[in-house]
């Protein structure tokens, strides 16, 4: 019995007990490994970062489809980047209105590996009719394609390795060509606390490109170093402030049963602690 030892921060990090090794393999762009363990299920880590846990990954994939989903209200198309382990897209086809849904993965031994591996983060999402998956970089879909949007969800690695093209301000441009008018942007943004320069980052990007931008935040406990943040690009500076009783409304409309996401957590993620608030240069009551 081995451990597996995290290697994303220098002089700080987790190690999970790999109780039983399912997989490892060096894809064309990445080193993969699953594993089981006995506190967090099955374990897929690629180059050295873990990247979802079968204990909590409902946390992180339910906040990054429902809060846009439902802010938007009416969503017909929804462009995920990444996701190849199939979660995000497992969340998403649970609103019975979205009509199209597009998935874009760089590594198509990802899908596949997890398909077989790790079967209950797709839960057969892959089936779905309305599913076009391209195998291709993310950054190049969305700077070529002339397809639009409602809700485009980066759910991408940290930036490094094949990643760090998904955290550039080409991305973020292009993305912003690719939505509908209404349309909005959620991307994973890392852990402040231990990336507060990655947030900083964001922040300077998306604020020549949307009318309103933000970020929420979730805690994840496979994502080491405290909450960690999404970011928020929106074409309607209302979207990101709508009542209480709207979303609880839209929520109980479609009829999904989650285990982190509710309507007051939506509202409430959005409240930023003042070190973030004053990194990304927002008073506190925006």
């Amino acid at each position: 019995m081995s451990d597996y030892q995290e290697t994303l921060y220098d002089g700080y990090g987790q190690r999970f007990r790999m109780d039983k090794l399912l997989h490892e393999v060096r894809t064309e762009h990445q080193h993969l490994v699953i594993f089981e363990n006995a506190r967090m299920g099955r374990v897929m880590a690629l180059d050295g970062v873990i990247q979802t846990t079968e204990a909590d990954e409902f946390i992180y994939h339910e906040m990054l489809t429902h809060v846009p989903i439902l802010a938007h209200g009416a969503v017909k198309s929804v462009l995920i980047i990444g996701g190849g382990d199939g979660g995000m897209l497992r969340e998403v086809r649970k609103h019975r209105d979205i009509e199209r849904i597009t998935m874009v993965e760089i590594d198509g031994t990802v899908v596949e590996m997890c398909k077989e591996f790790l079967p209950n983060h797709s839960k057969g999402a892959y089936e779905d009719p309305r599913l076009n998956l391209v195998i291709d970089d993310g950054m190049r879909f969305v700077a070529t394609t002339e397809e639009k949007f409602d809700v485009i969800i980066s759910d991408s690695t940290d930036p490094i390795g094949p990643g760090e093209v998904l955290f550039s301000e080409n991305f973020y441009q292009a993305c912003r060509r690719c939505l509908n008018d209404g349309g909005v942007l959620v991307t994973q943004n890392g852990t402040p606390f231990m990336q507060l320069g990655e947030v900083q980052t964001t922040a300077g990007r998306m604020d020549s490109l949307f009318a309103d931008w933000h970020f929420y935040q979730a805690a994840v406990p496979t994502y080491i170093g405290g909450s960690m943040t999404f970011a928020w690009g929106a074409t309607d500076p209302e979207m990101r402030k709508l009542p209480l009783e709207t979303l609880r409304q839209r929520y109980a409309g479609t009829g999904i049963v989650t285990r982190y996401y509710n309507p007051e957590i939506h509202v409430g993620a959005f409240a930023l602690p003042q070190y973030v608030l004053h990194a990304i240069n927002k008073p506190s009551n925006d």
